[in-house]
């Protein structure tokens, strides 16, 4: 049982999400659609446990490739445990199945990742639980899953150094991300790499803002560590604008009409919800 626990821990991320404030009805409704078509499709191809994998981040998947091929949408209209009183919409695709695919591979590499940094027993248990899964997933996509083994293993080297530069730590999360997002060698894989690999240095160097005074407390390694008890508001904000600045950049190349508001409010609205809430700045 606790290491069912866990598992509603795994996360990669944590900050790929919406502002909803800044979207119309017609939108959170359609996002709300696809989130539930995610954890649905979560459910139906690696089982009910895989659910406790799911958060948003894997929905931003979703919407960049779905607006990138125009995959065919399922659309229908079911309950669940956490909306059992009434039907909700549900949109699942091409790009639903991968991000989930995606999503349970994650959560076994973070497992993974766990077990070796902290020796928890509870990451363990949960990397028995996605074993099987993560290797079916692997014969599958063996590009996507070889660079996130990869990635993580020269991550995990650079944090135990405990010297590295946060660039080199970054780029190693962005590499995993870039190969994440190109669902398919093709004329718009070299941009969306480029744009994956920004977003995925931002969310490294966010995720070590964000656990600065906890990783300095409890002496864990964080690339921002000389920074600790000074005022970093400013300091940090023009670091993350420039990574997030490429990243939008490289999106604008492509050719993504379909949910392109809604993945914009994620880059430039929700992607700084946390980061705003820790230092006191209202929403930009």
């Amino acid at each position: 049982m606790r290491a069912l626990v866990y598992c509603k821990k795994l996360s990669m991320f944590g900050y790929l999400t919406i502002n909803p404030k800044l979207l119309t009805e017609d939108e959170l409704n359609r996002y709300t659609a696809l989130y539930c078509g995610l954890c649905r499709t979560i459910k139906h191809r690696h089982g009910e446990v895989s659910r406790l994998t799911l958060n948003y981040d894997m929905t931003l998947l979703v919407l960049v490739l779905g607006g990138l091929y125009e995959f065919p949408e399922q659309v229908s209209y079911s309950k669940c445990i956490r909306h059992p009183l009434h039907e909700t919409m549900v949109i699942n695709s091409v790009a639903t199945d991968y991000a989930a695919d995606m999503n349970v591979a994650l959560a076994y590499l973070k497992c993974l990742d766990d077990w070796d940094d902290e020796a928890n027993p509870f990451a363990l248990a949960g990397a028995k639980i996605f074993e099987r899964k993560f290797n079916q997933i692997r014969l599958k996509y063996p590009r996507q899953c070889a660079a996130m083994e990869e990635s993580l293993s020269e991550l995990a080297v650079l944090e135990k150094e405990k010297i590295a530069a946060p660039d080199k730590c970054a780029a190693c999360f962005g590499s995993l991300l870039s190969e994440i997002f190109v669902y398919d060698e093709d004329r718009w894989s070299d941009t969306i790499r480029h744009m994956a690999c920004s977003l995925g240095s931002f969310v490294y160097l966010l995720d070590a803002c964000m656990d600065l005074d906890r990783d300095t407390l409890t002496n864990n390694f964080n690339p921002f560590r000389r920074y600790y008890g000074l005022d970093n508001e400013v300091r940090f904000r023009d670091i993350l604008k420039m990574e997030l600045g490429e990243c939008v950049y490289y999106f604008d190349k492509l050719p993504i009409v379909q949910d392109s508001m809604l993945i914009k409010n994620i880059l430039c609205e929700g992607l700084w919800t946390q980061f705003n809430k820790k230092y006191k700045r209202e929403d930009s």
